[in-house]
């Protein structure tokens, strides 16, 4: 990791031009000007930075695309949910507006919409399919490492800066539940890139003090807010004290800019919340996953401190442990090593470190940058360990940007001070010593996943360890063994993310729960052939098509003419999920409910969502999902119904589903329902077993 650095100046002072392609000298202004210069510095970088810089960010872009993009046409629909809320998008204004699961605006999902919308504008400009909805993922994802990257490369002067920003974007990429979330279509991806932004703004606004990268800044979480709400706010416990306390100007100013930021934040995040609850409750759709009807009622409960206590019975989570028991060890237990913790020990260790190496002396921007990272990372592990309530291990990508930071700044000051100070040359061999030993670990406990790879990561790394400490004692080729030795820690340590964040290109991506690595290791994430695959047995194994597609066409189904819509998703054989007892809408159902549409504007109405979401991917047309998401949201009431079915915009209702929502047996809706509809036999629309329909006018 060596760099252009004069040795004469310090690595601490800018990089030195040292001749060749990035020497300065007579006429290079006018080499650079125009196209042609353009090309040289977005290739090769700005004059006076170290050879191997851009040419090795671009690397590291291009295998972040890869990973993000390879065959992911297979994914089909990924998370239903949200993707039958996009195809409902394209459908209706009003829908794309308000987020609403289906194109009738009946309920929204139970999240803001935002991310929606990136997703959803190009499957309006293209058409609905695979591609369009998850390119702008994976687009959103390469962006985020390329931030991170520029972020990171700030914080440190010459080819250090590089050198650390290098290693934070490649450790990034590599991170498994990264690439597995990058695949898929919840928010957490525009979520990161957000936040990561914000980051860049934000450490510039501490370096300057200046107010308007500030307020950029937390426009940005203001986004990120109308993401995902509260957990956008996980940031600004870092982000706030950090400029209160290190930037310049006085404290008066300080707190001035942080007060216009403040001002910004909430405009940018309540602008739409507001719009929502001041719009009449009757012209627009319910808000999903709220008890009361208001997106604020959301924020606070189901996406708020439900998430954080548990609270509401299971709305908002209810202790729904698919990232395993609340702990401070959580991050570390089965389901959840592999995803994330691979280098959270280094973090720790070259945070530690980092600032005790940085308290004197001019590297003030790094330990700006120290201090911002380790603050995100610090209030992301306390709630994502401790928090009672749902907790997917997809939420900790959003812990990925300060892990890699860290790492990256860390491993570049432990190399100098190890070039350096005697005393602190032990830092840099213990961080990959600890790293080491914890990836023999994760890789151990699943032992028929490349069985091979935790003894080889063993083996470099006590090699590499060894190669540190003996490069100490003596002056001969040290610098060039310290180097190699280096150069095969970095490679111990991303190896095990590295195997895992390649399983996800494997298989369909379980869109409710993405996650990487071998069988098991995901708990509830589903796993198939050593790959993460979808959570229904079956999944898709074609790679799809090229963006574009009819609205509610299958968009796997390209030119296979697949006779039963949703069939190559893993749906049931005869149909799609919906309500009824068996949980299934059989595909003679469908077509005897298309065919008696007679311009109603509800196909039909079902329990929940996860029903609902089948039936609107494989016809296109709206479906009521009467429960929400969970299924006990009480969204329909039996007014509305009543409303609904005698102004002839909704004629078939089917009770039950086994989700427990307020259409379940025994509730008010199903009790009218049962009064005053008919019973759909199976012989009217051609099946064997009659189920949970009634006609309702």
């Amino acid at each position: 990791m060596s760099t252009h650095t004069s040795p004469a100046a310090g690595p601490d002072a800018p990089a030195q031009p040292q001749g060749g392609r990035h020497a300065a000298g007579p006429g290079r202004a006018g080499r650079d000007g125009g196209l042609g210069g353009v090309a040289r510095r977005v290739s090769l970088g700005r004059p006076g930075d170290p050879r191997w810089a851009r040419p090795g960010l671009w690397g590291v872009l291009a295998l972040a695309a890869v990973l993000y993009v390879w065959a992911l046409g297979r994914n089909g629909h990924a998370n239903e949910y949200y993707a039958a809320a996009i195809l409902s998008g394209t459908r209706s204004w009003k829908a794309f507006f308000f987020g609403a699961l289906d194109a009738g605006s009946f309920i929204t999902v139970d999240k803001p919409p935002l991310a929606l919308w990136v997703m959803g504008l190009p499957a309006r400009i293209f058409g609905f399919g695979t591609w369009s909805m998850l390119l702008p993922q994976a687009a959103a994802g390469v962006a985020a490492v390329a931030v991170l990257h520029s972020a990171v490369r700030r914080a440190m002067p010459g080819g250090y800066g590089h050198a650390a920003a290098l290693v934070a974007a490649l450790a990034m990429t590599l991170t498994p539940i990264t690439v597995a979330i990058n695949r898929d279509n919840n928010p957490d991806t525009l979520l990161v890139l957000l936040l990561v932004l914000a980051a860049w703004f934000c450490q510039e606004a501490v370096r300057t003090g200046r107010m308007r990268a500030l307020v950029v800044s937390a426009v940005l979480v203001g986004l990120a807010f109308n993401t995902k709400m509260l957990q956008a706010y996980l940031v600004l416990p870092a982000f706030a004290p950090l400029y209160l306390v290190m930037a310049p100007g006085t404290s008066l100013r300080r707190l001035g800019h942080l007060l216009a930021a403040g001002a910004a934040l909430v405009v940018s995040s309540a602008w739409w919340m507001v719009i929502v609850d001041l719009w009449p409750a009757s012209d627009r759709p319910y808000v999903g996953g709220s008890t009361d009807n208001s997106v604020r009622d959301l924020v606070i409960g189901y996406n708020g401190l439900g998430r954080i206590f548990g609270s509401g019975g299971g709305r908002g989570g209810g202790g729904m442990g698919f990232g395993g028991e609340a702990g401070a060890w959580r991050l570390f237990n089965d389901i959840m090593a592999g995803q994330i913790s691979w280098l959270l020990p280094f973090a720790v260790i070259a945070l530690v470190a980092g600032l005790a190496l940085t308290a004197r002396g001019p590297l003030r921007d790094t330990r700006i940058a120290l201090l911002l990272w380790g603050g995100w990372l610090a209030v992301h592990y306390v709630v994502f360990s401790f928090s009672s309530g749902t907790f997917h291990p997809y939420y900790s990508t959003a812990m990925a940007p300060a892990v890699a930071a860290l790492t990256g700044l860390g491993g570049v000051l432990g190399w100098r001070a190890y070039r350096r100070s005697r005393a602190w040359s032990w830092v840099l061999p213990a961080g990959i010593a600890v790293t080491g030993a914890w990836a023999f670990t994760v890789l151990r406990r699943s032992t028929d996943f490349v069985p091979w790879l935790a003894w080889t990561v063993a083996a470099i790394t006590v090699t590499a360890v060894a190669g540190l400490l003996l490069a100490r004692l003596g002056p001969r080729l040290r610098l060039r063994v310290a180097a190699v030795a280096l150069a095969a820690g970095l490679a111990a340590g991303l190896a095990g993310p590295a195997a895992y964040a390649l399983t996800p290109l494997g298989s369909a991506v379980n869109g409710t729960n993405p996650t990487a690595g071998p069988a098991g290791s995901g708990g509830f994430g589903g796993m198939r052939g050593g790959f993460p695959g979808g959570a229904r047995e079956g999944g898709p194994e074609g790679d799809g098509g090229p963006p574009g597609g009819t609205p509610g066409q299958n968009s796997q189904q390209g030119t296979t003419g697949d006779a039963v819509p949703g069939a190559r998703y893993g749906l049931p054989a005869d149909g799609v999920r919906g309500g009824g007892p068996d949980g299934a809408m059989d595909q003679q159902m469908i077509e005897y409910l298309r065919r008696n549409l007679d311009g109603a504007t509800w196909l039909v109405a079902v329990s929940g969502a996860q029903g609902a979401s089948s039936v609107i991917l494989s016809t296109g047309l709206p479906v009521i999902a009467m429960g929400g998401f969970t299924g006990s949201d009480p969204a329909m009431t039996v007014d509305r119904l009543d409303g609904l079915v005698s102004s002839g915009r909704l004629r078939y209702v089917m009770t039950g589903g086994g989700q427990g929502g307020p259409d379940g047996g025994g509730s008010q809706v199903t009790e009218w329902v049962r009064a005053n509809c008919a019973a759909v036999k199976a012989s009217e629309y051609g099946g064997s077993t009659d189920r949970s329909l009634y006609r309702c006018g």
